[in-house]
């Protein structure tokens, strides 16, 4: 289903249809054009829906309407998760190929189905190995076009709706350190080391090492919370 796009129904059949060994559903599957091209040309609709009238593309005011049909918020992570499995370049964009890869990716030609699947896109935010590629996505993902950083506001707001799912916390510290401290774009080590930090040193810092081999950003946070009585100096 994740990879055809087919429906529940659809793929029992192909399976079955190759006594359940899934090369051979998948021969069955695309030896039966009509379906594979109502699928497709249900998505095409919906991109249809969605893109801009003078542009390929899927801009602000689409993806407006579209988290409005899934009666979900912008600012809502799962729309962070659909744009990871689009593959989305740019946040607020979504290409022809991106918009249809993605949700053929989910298994889903349709916004009754991929309002359906919505609880499982959150819950692949508790997967670790998902949540890091999210994680990454994110910064690449959120960044202005020709930048290698990213700005600090933009960051934070990610951080703060990613580390909401993980309940770090020190976030809100974190967050208040960039401002006062450092006040300029993020660079892609900061961001990828921080989840490195988050992951291996508890919130006490009980197993932070000053020797370690952290960006001197995460040096200098861990002596602002110690300064700050948020946490006790232990060697």
């Amino acid at each position: 289903m994740a990879i055809t796009g087919a429906s529940e129904k659809v793929a029992l059949q192909s399976l079955k249809a190759s006594d359940w060994h899934l090369e051979g559903a998948f021969d069955v599957f695309y030896s039966q054009p009509q379906v594979a091209v109502t699928n497709f040309r249900r998505l095409e609709e919906l991109y249809n829906r969605y893109k801009e009238p003078d542009a390929e593309m899927i801009m602000v005011e689409g993806i407006s309407q579209l988290c409005e049909d899934l009666q979900v918020d912008p600012q809502d992570i799962v729309m962070l998760v659909i744009s990871w499995h689009m593959k989305a370049s740019t946040m607020c964009e979504f290409s022809h190929e991106e918009f249809i890869g993605g949700l053929q990716s989910i298994g889903v030609d349709s916004i009754e189905k991929l309002c359906e699947k919505l609880p499982a896109l959150r819950a692949e935010l508790k997967d670790d190995q998902k949540f890091r590629e999210i994680y990454n996505f994110a910064f690449t993902w959120a960044k202005e076009k020709g930048q290698k950083s990213l700005s600090l506001e933009t960051a934070i707001g990610m951080w703060q709706l990613l580390f909401a799912e993980r309940h770090w916390p020190l976030i809100d510290y974190w967050c208040q350190f960039l401002q006062v401290r450092h006040n300029k774009a993020i660079s892609r080590d900061t961001w990828s080391q921080l989840l490195e930090f988050v992951k291996t040193i508890d919130p006490q810092l009980t197993n932070y090492d000053e020797e370690g081999a952290w960006p001197y950003l995460i040096d200098e946070f861990v002596e602002y919370l110690i300064e700050n009585g948020v946490v006790q100096h232990s060697k």
